[in-house]
C-alpha cells in the first residue's frame, strides 16, 4: 500500500498530478481544486490510495488525511466507485458531506456527476453516525464557519509553497473570517486571496 507520496511537483492539470519520487514519476489523481493549489517545482505531499484492479493500478491522493477517510468510506458505498468518491470530494468538503449525511440531504450528492438518485440514498444511509461535521450549522442553517477541508486544502498548498505554517495558517483564517460563504468553499480563491494577504515571500 502507497500510504503518501511526497516530492516535487512535474506536472499538475486537470485531475492529474505527476509527483517525483526517488526518481520516479507517480501519476497521482486528485481533485481540480487540489491541482489548481500545486506549483510545479514545488514540493507536495500527498495521502494517498492506491486501487488495485485486474487491468489497472490506480493512486488517488488528497491534500489532507480527512479527505482521504472520507474518500475510502465512500468507496464502502454500494455503487460508488473511486472517481465517483473524487467527484464527490471535488463537490463537497469532507464537513459538507458530513453535514449532508447528518441531515439525510441525498440532494446534496445527487448534484454530482456519475451520483444517480439510489446511490445517493445510500451514501446518506450506509454513511450515517460514520461522519460528524466539525463545525455545526448555525440555527437557521447558516454555517458559522468554513468548510475545514477548504481551510486544510490552502493551508497544504501554502506550506508546500514555501510558508512558515504558523504564517500561512494566520493569513488562511483571516481571509475566511472576510469572505461569504460561497466564496469559503472555493479553495483556488482562498488560496489566491490568502497569497495576497501574505505578499512576496522574503
Amino acid at each position: 500500500m502507497i500510504a503518501s507520496v511526497r516530492g516535487p511537483v512535474l506536472s499538475a492539470a486537470g485531475t492529474l498530478v505527476v509527483v517525483e519520487v526517488g526518481g520516479v514519476g507517480m501519476a497521482v489523481q486528485v481533485t481540480p481544486q487540489h491541482a489548481l493549489s500545486l506549483r510545479l517545482g514545488q514540493e507536495a505531499l500527498l495521502h494517498t490510495a492506491l486501487i488495485v484492479r485486474d487491468d489497472d493500478l490506480s493512486l488517488f491522493g488528497f491534500a489532507t488525511r480527512e479527505e482521504l477517510t472520507v474518500f475510502d468510506l465512500l468507496r464502502g458505498v454500494t455503487g460508488v466507485g473511486p472517481k465517483s468518491a473524487l467527484g464527490v470530494l471535488a463537490a463537497l468538503s469532507p464537513d459538507e458531506i458530513a453535514r449532508a449525511i447528518g441531515a439525510e440531504d441525498d440532494a446534496a450528492f445527487r448534484k454530482v456527476s456519475g451520483i444517480g438518485p439510489k446511490t445517493a440514498k445510500l451514501i446518506t444511509v450506509s454513511l450515517a453516525g460514520k461522519l460528524v461535521p466539525v463545525a455545526p450549522a448555525a440555527a437557521g442553517g447558516a454555517t458559522t464557519a468554513a468548510p475545514r477541508g477548504t481551510a486544510d486544502s490552502v493551508l497544504a498548498a501554502l506550506v508546500g509553497l514555501g510558508w512558515a505554517e504558523k504564517n500561512a495558517a494566520q493569513a488562511v483564517d483571516e481571509v475566511l473570517a472576510e469572505v461569504d460563504d460561497a466564496t469559503r468553499g472555493s479553495v483556488p480563491t482562498v488560496l489566491r486571496l490568502a497569497l495576497s494577504r501574505l505578499g512576496p515571500q522574503r
